[in-house]
């Protein structure tokens, strides 16, 4: 294919309904990328007795008295009478009336997401920072590698020719539907609840640059929308650097706008519509393939490199946090992504990722020649204009209007940044290799790892969430998978809230290396249900949604003990990729943490996030490194035998 397919509408805006965009673009698109979406099973209605042991298993593992644990267990028992049995066939039908989609995609799209009023950052975003590249030790380098790769798995994805997903040995199809908001795509605000639009990427051949607040754009790929050449990206990209950083550009930085709560950024980008031009330079930005934001900064440490990833910092300005994708590059070469979640989870982005920070920018090295068109990498001037006029932004600039609220959302997210804080574990003493060598399953090790370390933060098991794709079903996204279990706790207490030694007593090491593997064993179980769309959370979240509004809901959706075990103070994913150096988000609960972790072959690395006020982050980030060597010493005393640690004299 020589270049990409129309499609039968210039955009489409979203308002969270997967069938609305798939209906209208997947087979105009076609291609191995959408092959599948027809065979794709339905996200199942699990049975509700079967949720209802799985629930209590977890509510009991949080219970803190026999009192609580009763109470509970009684209004458990007695869910399917107050009404649980209509719910869930409330439910089914519901299931039955979507023949073509997940009964769950619409509530979740936007209860999960665009009805939220909170900023994105901190409480949406995600990050990915790349491991250094050694060929491209220069902002405008690395920008440009990024920038032809991102080219080639954009032409892929938009041409529906990438390869469908697939998992297991089976080699099991996922869905497919989420694709269409990786490029030329941005979240809108609006008042109550937030669209998406997409762009027909036939007709968007530009990126968007970002540097010191300051808007540029140039068309990035030719006709057939294949890269130019890396040459003649890097003088494209310094020429913007240059612009940016010696022009008389007067636009107030904007892209703090978009930290702002959802109402008040809607409120805001009113006021730059009624600018003569501000909708022009927005749906520039908004239609672009991505964001490719140049910062200023020369982060050298794990915790800079985050936090700028992240959220930017003092860069704020130098964002736009809507914009689905955005590639961050910093002056010496570092360089990141930030996600915009609403409509797409992580999973697909890790396989672009992949692509531009690995084999993709060796592909491109290989197979880029420089066009005799250009044969020493420059362009014309003119190839590079700004986003505003300086019509537009001269008179952004002068209204008052415009400026006081780009004042007060700077305010407001230094707040919101300033009460965050970032720490990194990069764990060296043992990784992947070890804890196969053990038995253990890696994920499931790690995760009672943090059991352990959030137990003795909170001096209580608390309800814990790792995320789980659920894409082998058709619009499915993802499903809880409890860590926290009856199991993991009597682990936990049999560790005590602090390292006591007594690993060398054989009766007390043994007690507590079958415990953890019965925590462990139970943790990849849950996982394995949960993928199987079998999990306890969107199906009671599912039931909640179908109570009638005159109708008194159960009991249990407002027990104490069960609101607490889907709490989530503790939020957790596990990304392992050996071109990624760290990754992560916020925490998703005032009091809670969030934990993203790789497990590699020799070292573990955690990102975890918590509000500063609280000074978990910190406090975490050691506790981990004290559950690991504990762990491993456990299990290397067990190998000795009884005779470790008897002195010789």
């Amino acid at each position: 294919m020589t270049t990409l397919p129309t499609w039968p509408v210039p955009s489409l805006t979203s308002t969270g309904d997967y069938t609305f965009d798939s209906d209208t673009l997947e087979s105009s698109i076609g291609g191995p990328l959408y092959s599948k979406q027809s065979q794709l099973s339905l996200l199942p209605v699990p049975p509700l007795e079967a949720t209802l042991t799985k629930l209590k298993e977890s509510v009991k593992a949080q219970c803190q008295t026999e009192e609580d644990w009763e109470r509970v267990k009684e209004k458990i028992n007695r869910f399917e009478r107050e009404g649980g049995r209509t719910l869930q066939k409330r439910l089914e039908k519901r299931a039955s009336d979507n023949p073509n989609s997940s009964w769950l995609q619409l509530w979740w799209n936007t209860l999960g997401y665009l009805s939220v009023r909170d900023p994105v950052p901190i409480n949406v975003s995600y990050f990915f920072q790349f491991s250094d590249d050694p060929d491209a030790l220069t902002g405008i380098k690395r920008a440009a590698s990024l920038l032809a790769s991102t080219a080639v798995f954009r032409k892929r994805v938009c041409s529906g020719s990438l390869p469908v997903e697939t998992i297991g040995k089976k080699k099991i199809p996922l869905c497919s539907a989420a694709w269409k908001y990786m490029f030329n795509a941005c979240r809108l605000p609006s008042t109550s609840e937030d669209v998406y639009k997409i762009h027909d990427p036939s007709l968007h051949r530009h990126v968007v640059i970002l540097r010191n607040g300051v808007y540029l754009t140039f068309d990035f790929v030719d006709s057939n929308h294949d890269p130019l050449p890396l040459a003649v990206l890097e003088s494209l990209i310094g020429l913007c650097v240059d612009v940016a950083d010696n022009g008389e550009d007067c636009l107030p930085k904007i892209g703090v706008l978009t930290s702002n709560n959802r109402d008040t950024w809607a409120n805001d980008r009113r006021e730059i519509i009624r600018i003569k031009g501000g909708k022009r330079g927005l749906e520039k930005i908004e239609s672009s393939a991505i964001l490719l934001c140049l910062d200023e900064s020369e982060p050298v440490s794990y915790e800079c490199s985050s936090n700028g990833f992240w959220h930017g910092g003092p860069q704020s300005g130098n964002r736009f946090f809507d914009k689905s994708v955005q590639i961050l590059v910093t002056e010496n070469g570092k360089a990141g992504l930030l996600g915009e979640h609403s409509m797409m989870d992580g999973m697909p982005m890790v396989r672009y990722a992949d692509f531009i920070a690995g084999r993709g920018y060796e592909d491109v090295k290989r197979e880029n020649p420089l066009p005799t068109d250009y044969p020493n990498g420059s362009m014309p001037h003119q190839s590079v204009s700004h986003v505003f006029s300086a019509q537009t932004s001269a008179s952004l600039a002068s209204s008052k209007t415009i400026n006081d609220r780009v004042a007060n959302a700077t305010i407001a997210f230094n707040k919101l940044i300033g009460d965050q804080d970032l720490n990194v574990q990069s764990f060296h003493g043992y990784g992947s290799n070890f804890i196969k060598s053990s038995k253990f399953s890696p994920d499931a090790f790690v995760q009672m790892s943090i059991q352990l370390a959030t137990y003795r933060l909170f001096h209580q098991c608390v309800g814990t969430y790792e995320a789980s794709q659920v894409r082998v079903f058709k619009h499915g996204r993802t499903e809880t998978t409890r860590s926290c279990s009856t199991a993991s706790r009597q682990w936990c207490e049999s560790m005590g809230l602090r390292p006591t030694g007594s690993s060398t007593d054989s009766t007390t090491r043994k007690n507590r290396i079958n415990l953890l593997k019965s925590a462990a064993n139970q943790h990849v179980q849950y996982l394995k249900s949960a993928g199987a769309g079998l999990g306890v959370d969107r199906h009671m979240f599912g039931l909640s949604m179908l109570v009638g509004k005159r109708e008194e809901s159960p009991s249990l959706f407002s027990d104490p003990a069960y609101v607490r075990a889907k709490t989530w103070r503790v939020s957790t994913s596990h990304l392992t990729h050996p071109k990624f150096d760290n990754w992560g988000w916020g925490e998703v609960v005032p009091d809670g943490v969030g934990v993203a972790y790789s497990i590699h072959p020799g070292k573990c690395v955690f990102n975890v996030t918590a509000r500063r006020e609280t000074g978990y982050s910190q406090r975490l980030k050691y506790l981990l490194e004290e559950a690991l060597v504990e762990m491993r010493a456990l299990l290397e005393m067990e190998r000795l035998g009884d005779g470790v640690g008897r002195s010789k004299l």
